[in-house]
């Protein structure tokens, strides 16, 4: 995936501007609450303003008093005003630091629940996107911008962007005051401008290229970690705890370096921004005190305008402190678009239809098969499955067996042909209404970190206890569940690791059959079994695939000897399909006695699978 090529914090306002721009239809929904948050900000820049004025009349009142240690001479009326200078700096700083509190809450709030929901539309957008994507693209890298970049976003929202907003609102209304007060000084203290800007685009520069490369970086750790440990059991088996913990550390420490230099930068940036702003403002004390000293302005005039100064200046602070997260948030922000802007491969056309309940005939035309240009994996295929058939898939490894029957659930979509069930054409047809009519069962059974019966449940969302319960009987799976601690209700590992591979076979299993499709695909799903949990996940499937349309997949030609029709891919072709006696060559006898044998398994209740005392029992 493209990075960004911004290196300057100039070049990075553009895709803050495209983010928000981009995330606008989220915000929507926000619109009483920002206006809120907006009144809120506004009242709290009058505020600060007014937050020095009650100080000015409290000086000017002591100077025409003649000042401390000066013969008692209070004016008329002097009393009070100080006394309603009291008070009003504690009114003023109250109701400010109020209204600061309902900005920040609100636009934190509105801020947080954009992004919720961008993330929620992020993690939707990568669960559409086809097969084709993911097998080219890094889980690491996609985990990173799910929950690091939009993370980033959010954080920058509240910590960064909105108080910089609200400074540079107060900017201009204490410029426009200054102004007011002393044109002379106001010029004078804007004369620092240039020289923070010559500063600040230089180190914003070598801050933003850095706080990038940490992003990336960032994500390639992700991606390191989730590799690794997604194969734990490899790398435990091969020992490679060592080597893998070099490269990681290597990664590590490359991360580091450019966080610390892009902290060494910062901080650089904000003590020279310290600095130019000390000397703007003992200029313009010098300058202030000369006029005073000659009547131009009060003194208390002169306190109010330094008390500005400082505030004008945060921006600039604020600017210098906020920069490599800013540069991040952009980052984020681009890598996020970046990836909502990928294209899903299969979609709905747009006059797409509900398929109707299919029968099971299935029609392939033609059909050829390339997930990249100029490199098909299928070619000129065309098969006719009646109905009901059983039919066995057979050919070596990487012949496009796999790639053959995820054509019928528009896994992926033929480059060139038709697939056709029921002689629907499956691209006139909505994707839900026929991945819901094909279960798929496969070699490397895949479970969730949840409860047994959540697990069963996902083949069809909102099946019933009942329903449940029977398809994990048709599964050969409710003995050894109701055996486990919480029965239905155990939770399981990730990905199954605390069943034995048995078990989460059977679980699968009745994760299809809940689902009552007219198609089922079997790839693999025997592959690896010992013989006791064979016979169970054996029978299992039978009882699923009885009076289905059934696609079988396997390298053991005795696994589809009894099938009604026999398909031989080799070099993603056709080489050969009919009976079984003709394609696999064997003989009458030997696939009379290969189908009695099976179907002996259905009438014979098979074995038990021996069960834990727990979900961490493990069967074989």
């Amino acid at each position: 995936m493209a990075s960004s090529t911004a290196t300057t914090l100039r070049q990075a306002v553009p895709g803050l501007v495209q983010t928000t721009r981009r995330f606008s239809p989220h915000l929507r929904g926000e619109r009483k609450v920002i206006a809120g948050g907006s009144l809120a900000l506004l009242a709290e820049v009058v505020l600060r303003l007014l937050e020095p004025w009650p100080l000015k009349y409290v000086i000017d009142t002591i100077v025409e008093s003649g000042g401390a240690g000066a013969a008692p001479s209070v004016p008329a009326g002097a009393t009070k005003v100080l006394a309603l200078a009291a008070i009003a700096v504690v009114g003023v700083t109250g109701l400010r630091a109020l209204a600061s509190y309902l900005s920040t809450v609100a636009f934190a709030l509105a801020g947080n629940r954009v992004l919720t929901s961008v993330r929620a539309q992020l993690y939707g957008h990568l669960q559409r996107l086809s097969l084709s994507f993911h097998s080219k693209a890094r889980s690491g890298e996609l985990l990173t911008r799910i929950t690091g970049d939009v993370g980033r976003l959010q954080e920058v929202a509240v910590t960064a962007a909105l108080p910089l907003v609200g400074n540079v609102v107060t900017l201009f209304g204490m410029v426009a005051v200054m102004l007011w007060v002393d044109p002379v000084l106001t010029l004078v203290a804007l004369v620092a401008l240039p020289a923070f800007a010559v500063t600040g685009v230089r180190m914003s520069r070598a801050i933003t290229t850095v706080a990038r490369k940490q992003r990336r970086q960032e994500g390639q750790l992700a991606s390191v970690a989730a590799e690794s440990l997604g194969a734990i059991k490899v790398v435990q088996a091969y020992s490679l705890e060592a080597t893998l913990e070099e490269s990681f550390a290597a990664s590590n420490d490359k991360s580091l370096r450019d966080g610390v230099k892009g902290k060494r930068l910062s901080a650089g940036l904000e003590r020279r921004t310290d600095v130019l702003v000390a000397m703007a403002t003992g200029l313009v004390l010098y300058l202030g005190a000369r006029r005073v000293l000659s009547g131009a302005l009060t003194a208390g005039e002169l306190v109010v305008f330094i008390s500005y100064l400082k505030q004008a200046f945060k921006p600039l602070r604020d600017l210098a402190k906020y920069t490599a997260r800013l540069a991040k948030a952009s980052a984020s922000g681009e890598r996020i678009i970046e990836l909502l802007d990928v294209i899903p491969d299969i979609v709905d056309a747009p006059d797409a239809r509900k398929a109707p309940a299919f029968r099971g005939e299935v029609r392939l035309r033609g059909v050829s098969l390339a997930y990249e240009p100029g490199r098909p994996v299928l070619h000129q295929i065309d098969l006719h499955v009646r109905p009901g058939q059983r039919v066995g898939v057979v050919g070596p490894s990487g012949a496009g067996k796999s790639s053959l029957v995820a054509l019928l659930a528009r896994l992926h979509d033929p480059s060139e042909g038709e697939v056709l069930i029921d002689g629907h054409d499956l691209r006139g047809l909505t994707l839900e209404s026929v991945r819901r009519q094909v279960a798929i069962v496969l070699q490397d059974s895949v479970l969730f970190a949840t409860s047994i019966r959540e697990n069963i449940a996902y083949g069809a969302p909102g099946a019933s206890d009942d329903q449940i319960e029977a398809a994990a009987r048709l599964a050969n799976a409710h003995d050894f569940v109701t055996a486990l601690p919480d029965g239905y209700d155990t939770v399981v590992g990730e990905r199954g690791a605390t069943l034995s591979g048995g078990q989460r076979q059977r679980i699968a299993i009745a994760r299809a059959a809940v689902r009552e499709a007219p198609i089922v695909v079997l790839d693999e799903a025997m592959a690896g079994l010992d013989h006791d949990n064979e016979e169970a996940v054996d029978s299992a499937l039978r009882r699923l695939t009885a009076g289905r349309t059934t696609f079988v997949i396997a390298h053991d030609h005795a696994a589809v000897a009894d099938a009604d029709l026999v398909v031989r891919i080799e070099g993603g072709r056709i080489a050969a399909q009919g009976s079984p006696e003709d394609v696999l060559g064997t003989t009458d006898a030997q696939a009379r006695e290969a189908r009695p044998r099976r179907a002996s398994r259905l009438a014979t209740p098979a074995r038990r699978a021996p069960s834990g005392r727990g979900a961490g029992a493990r069967t074989g």
